[in-house]
């Protein structure tokens, strides 16, 4: 249902800190003033999103176990977000469609990155709904947690300090959760006991693999 991950080393969480200390942010209902729900501010300036951005995109790019749980097929650019007292996001599930502008891609998985130290500020856990309970997640910098897009999930109220995360969206190219999930966990058995495998019989299950790819997956 989720996965945590190392995404980003301490030199591009340092860059993308800097970034956000140096730039402007607004008022996050700019995008979407009819969301009551969202009380957090979002970074303004275009090119020090793009700057962000293209450093987040390059380490989802290199990440092998992002590309294997997600099987992404388009990644919205990762935007700076923070929270400061008094500031939260309310329960929601985020839209189906993301208009990036240029096209819209479907919001399949969303991920937030966790760019300062949990220690830093009070509150602010981003919970995550699943059945009647709930996931509590406040990571170290530079971690990213992947989720549903279509989980009810909120963030906490920040009563001191400074939250600073970013916040995408993935289209993958299994939409379907339960295929997506089962096609990891055979991965992920493929990848940790294929080399004990008689070799006839790694080369049938890479077979399984690849054919339930090829007829679960968006085309490329």
């Amino acid at each position: 249902m989720y996965r945590i991950l190392q995404l980003l080393n301490s030199a591009e969480v340092a860059e993308c800190r800097r970034i956000a200390a140096n730039t402007q942010f607004i008022d996050g209902r700019a995008t979407n003033p009819h969301n009551k729900a969202k009380n957090n501010q979002q970074l303004h300036d275009p090119a020090a999103s793009q700057a962000s951005a293209q450093i987040m995109l390059k380490a989802f790019g290199q990440s092998e176990e992002f590309r294997e749980f997600a099987f992404p097929d388009k990644i919205a650019p990762p935007l700076l977000t923070k929270y400061q007292p008094g500031q939260y996001y309310g329960a929601h599930a985020d839209a189906a469609f993301i208009n990036l502008g240029s096209h819209i891609i479907r919001s399949d998985l969303s991920c937030t990155i966790f760019l300062n130290d949990p220690e830093s500020y009070e509150g602010g856990a981003l919970l995550i709904r699943l059945g009647d309970g709930a996931l509590s997640f406040k990571l170290r910098p530079g971690e990213a947690v992947i989720y549903p897009s279509d989980t009810f999930h909120q963030v906490e109220k920040v009563t001191s300090g400074e939250r600073l995360v970013a916040i995408t969206f993935i289209q993958s190219r299994i939409p379907d959760p339960f295929r997506r999930n089962l096609l990891f966990d055979l991965n992920e058995v493929a990848a940790l006991e294929g080399l004990n495998m008689r070799p006839e019989n790694f080369a049938r299950l890479q077979l399984v693999q690849s054919n339930l790819l090829r007829y679960w997956g968006d085309k490329p």
